[in-house]
């Protein structure tokens, strides 16, 4: 069996993050995805919309995943390629040659994002749309 492990914060979940999965999974039998707890977002200066509890429900839902497990630092994904037994680490090539140093334990693939959305846009649109709905004059 090939396993494959994604990593993100999966906030608003979109048809971007249903590709990336999507295409994960058809990479091996069984899809392991690595959500960050809120504790990490934190660290990240992130906060996302949902829990982290919320996500992973959200996420363990999706046809195309597997497991669901906690991103808690960015130390860990040497740690859980080994005990997860991983041959192949996907993430957005965003992310391009940030994770090579995974290129000893297992495949490390960069997959084209989605174009046209982002969780990023999604929110500047949302803040655009509150402050037309909130400005009297608009």
């Amino acid at each position: 069996m090939k396993r494959v492990i994604t990593y993100g914060t999966f906030d608003l979940l979109h048809r971007g993050h249903i590709n990336l999965l999507k295409r994960a999974k058809e990479l091996g039998d069984y899809l392991i995805v690595g959500v960050s707890t809120d504790e990490f977002n934190a660290l990240k200066g992130k906060k996302a919309y949902y829990s982290y509890a919320d996500r992973k429900y959200i996420l363990e839902a999706i046809r195309y995943v597997d497991q669901v497990i906690p991103e808690e630092n960015w130390d860990q994904k040497i740690t859980d390629v080994q005990k997860y037994h991983i041959d192949t680490f996907v993430i957005g090539d965003d992310w391009r040659g940030q994770f090579d140093f995974l290129k000893p334990y297992c495949e490390v693939i960069y997959l084209p994002r989605t174009q046209g959305i982002s969780t990023t846009q999604i929110k500047t649109d949302l803040m655009k749309k509150r402050k037309l709905n909130d400005d009297p004059t608009a």
